[in-house]
C-alpha cells in the first residue's frame, strides 16, 4: 500500500496515519515542513509506530534536520524512538521526556532548520506541555490538539487545565487578530482556512459547557459522572469516559476563587 503525502502550501504537506477514531477523527497528521528549495525537513508528531507510516513521512521529508512534538500523547510520540533511530535527527518537544539530542522547547524561541523559520508558543491546556508552532512566512499555525480540524478537543483532568486552555486561546486569537495567522494545521482533521470563526467556535463552546456544568452543579449534581449525565444527554456514551475527564476539569476551574461553583 503506497501512502501519499498531502499537500498544503509551498512548506508544508502532511501523511494521515493510520490510527483513526473517536479521539484521533481521521487518524493523526504527521507534518512535513520545508523551506522551498531546502535540503532538510521539520517533521511534527510523527505520530504511531508504524513502519508503514514512518516509511511514507521519511519517504516525503527526504533528510530530516529536526523532528518536533506538540505535545505529549501516544497517538502522537509513539514513533519517537524509531524516527530518531531512522533519521538520526533530534527531537525536541516542551517536554524533556520526549526530547533527544537537544534541549526542550522554550515558549517564545525561534527556530530555523535550512532557512525554515517557526516561532514556538507554549499553549497549555489540552495537555500542560502542548505547543504551537508558527511558519511566519506564510502565517500558518501548527496547532497540535489544540484546536482541531473538526469538533473540539478534550481538556482532561487533570493534565488538562480549562483555565490554561482558555488563555491559550485567547493567545491565538490575538495571533489572527494581528495577522499573523491566516491557516491552522491541526493535527488532527482538515486544514481551517477560517481560523478566527474557529476560535470564536471554541471560546463559546466552552463558555456554554460552563455554564451547563454550573447549571447541573446548582441543580445537586456532585460528581463528574453525575454532570455527564445531565449535561451530555445527547452525547454517544462512549465518549462520556472523555466526557467525565472534562467535566472534572471544568468543575476545577469554576471552584477557582474567581468563580465558584
Amino acid at each position: 500500500m503506497t501512502i501519499s503525502p498531502v499537500a498544503v502550501t509551498d512548506r508544508a504537506s502532511f501523511v494521515l496515519a493510520a490510527n483513526p477514531g473517536i479521539m484521533t477523527l481521521d487518524g493523526t497528521n504527521t507534518w512535513i515542513l520545508r523551506e522551498p528549495g531546502a535540503t532538510h525537513a521539520v517533521v511534527v508528531d510523527p505520530g504511531p509506530s508504524d513502519e508503514t507510516h514512518l516509511q511514507a513521512v521519511l519517504a516525503a521529508a527526504g533528510e530530516v534536520g529536526l523532528v518536533l512534538f506538540t505535545h505529549r500523547h501516544f497517538d502522537h510520540t509513539e514513533a519517537l524512538g524509531r524516527i530518531v533511530e531512522l533519521t538520526g535527527a533530534p527531537a525536541r518537544s516542551i517536554d524533556p521526556e520526549f526530547t533527544r539530542g537537544a534541549e526542550p522547547l522554550v515558549d517564545g524561541e525561534t527556530i530555523d532548520v535550512d532557512g525554515l523559520s517557526i516561532d514556538v508558543f507554549a499553549t497549555p491546556g489540552h495537555t500542560t506541555d502542548s505547543a504551537c508552532f508558527l511558519m511566519g512566512a506564510e502565517r500558518s499555525l501548527l496547532s497540535g490538539d489544540t484546536i482541531l480540524g473538526r469538533g473540539t478537543t478534550v481538556i482532561a483532568h487533570p493534565d488538562g487545565v480549562l483555565g490554561a486552555y482558555l488563555d491559550s486561546l485567547a493567545h491565538i486569537r490575538e495571533l489572527i487578530e494581528e495577522g499573523l495567522v491566516e491557516r491552522i494545521l491541526p493535527g488532527h482533521g482538515p486544514v481551517i482556512d477560517q481560523p478566527a470563526e474557529v476560535v470564536d467556535f471554541y471560546l463559546d463552546h466552552r463558555a456554554e459547557r460552563l455554564d451547563q456544568v454550573r447549571a447541573a452543579v446548582d441543580a445537586g449534581a456532585t460528581t463528574p459522572r453525575e454532570v455527564v449525565q445531565r449535561v451530555y444527554r445527547d452525547v454517544d456514551e462512549s465518549l462520556w469516559g472523555a466526557a467525565e475527564l472534562s467535566v472534572a476539569a471544568q468543575l476545577d476551574y469554576l471552584r477557582q476563587p474567581n468563580f465558584g461553583a
